[in-house]
């Protein structure tokens, strides 16, 4: 039994959103929201077997995640069996394959959601993943197939800071899954389930949306509805995902569908703590009764309180040379308190955490003004 038939039910996870999910982001869900699964942003098979220093950094994980799924994408199958395994060897629960990515730059190469156009392309790579998860969980090890020495020692290190020790990882048979969309340039998820079917992934998340579409117009619960019924005939989990944006979206999207969970992705954004609702969603769907579900909410000083805490969090794993990625967060936290737009003005301009703390103090000492005033009323002084 996987972890997944031990989760209790509706699933509510989070989303993986490529240059978003990273680590630290998801360490900051982990603390204070605690979600049920956990995605990485999707990583390139391509580079994770090449052995360079970097390549493995959007697979760095807390305990705190667990249970959490490495997100790979690409289009060897050969590149899937040797990355499934390293997938292993990082210790992680699941291995997911990403088959919705809309990028152009991702679909066009024949990843992402390119593979719905071409079905005989990713059952290779399913059956492919198969083979590499079962082959570790036997006993092989990483040498055996002809990983370099460099990704093996990095793979040594990042489990040692991890776990603050050495410990090589149970030899354990991970689950698959995969996420999709409902079809490339048009709605084809029926033909489509059926090719993914034979795959035998235990979990299939399906954003209601095509590739073409993106992420514009509604997202198509019908289709993922339908779907989940054919799926669950063959055992197949369902997770929908897709213009979730309320605890009380979410629960009306299980209400009229039979999917077995959710993945809650751009409502998190700047709110981790949204998954503290998950206890009032189940208890929700258990009584069946029209009530609304209060949304959590924080105190603003405790919204800064934890906007800072990812800020350092974000600098002491990443160096402050990379911190303008993490402005994008902090756009995100401010929001929902007076003059919140003025402090987000000031954000986008930060280089490091002390620079996120004078304008947070900023903001605490200085008068409250009308909302009309001007975006420098709140800088560094």
């Amino acid at each position: 039994m996987s972890f997944w038939q031990r989760l209790s039910q509706p699933i509510i996870g989070l989303a993986p959103m490529d240059g978003v999910t990273d680590s630290v982001f998801r360490d900051m869900i982990a603390i204070h929201g605690n979600p049920d699964v956990t995605f990485t942003e999707f990583t390139n098979v391509r580079d994770i077997y090449s052995g360079r220093e970097c390549t493995l950094d959007s697979l760095r994980f807390s305990e705190r995640e667990r249970p959490v799924i490495a997100q790979l994408y690409g289009k060897d199958p050969d590149l899937f069996y040797h990355a499934a395994q390293v997938v292993c060897e990082l210790g992680f629960d699941g291995l997911d394959i990403n088959m919705g990515c809309p990028s152009k730059n991702v679909a066009t190469s024949g990843s992402g959601a390119g593979l719905i156009r071409t079905p005989d392309v990713a059952l290779h790579i399913m059956k492919s993943a198969h083979q590499g998860l079962r082959d570790w969980a036997e006993g092989q090890a990483l040498s055996e197939g002809g990983a370099p020495s460099s990704l093996i020692k990095k793979i040594s290190s990042m489990n040692h800071s991890r776990l603050g020790r050495s410990q090589e990882s149970a030899r354990r048979l991970i689950p698959l899954s995969v996420k999709t969309r409902i079809g490339y340039d048009s709605d084809i998820i029926d033909e489509w389930s059926e090719c993914l079917i034979q795959g035998k992934p235990e979990v299939i998340s399906i954003h209601g949306r095509t590739l073409k579409q993106m992420y514009r117009g509604q997202s198509n619960w019908e289709s993922i509805a339908r779907a989940a019924v054919r799926l669950q005939e063959k055992g197949i989990f369902v997770l929908g995902n897709g213009d979730v944006g309320t605890l009380n979206e979410a629960v009306q999207r299980l209400l009229t569908t039979s999917v077995n969970g959710v993945l809650i992705g751009r409502a998190a954004l700047g709110n981790p703590w949204i998954f503290q609702g998950i206890p009032a969603i189940r208890q929700r769907m258990a009584s069946r009764e029209r009530t609304h579900i209060p949304e959590p909410v924080i105190a603003t000083e405790e919204r800064f309180h934890i906007m800072i805490q990812h800020a350092r969090m974000f600098e002491t794993v990443n160096g402050r040379g990379k911190f303008p990625r993490m402005r994008k967060h902090l756009g995100w936290y401010c929001s929902g308190f007076p003059h919140a737009a003025a402090m987000r003005a000031q954000m986008v301009h930060t280089s490091c955490t002390q620079d996120v703390e004078d304008i947070v103090n900023a903001y605490l000492t200085s008068p409250q003004t009308t909302p009309q005033d001007s975006p420098s009323l709140f800088a560094v002084r």
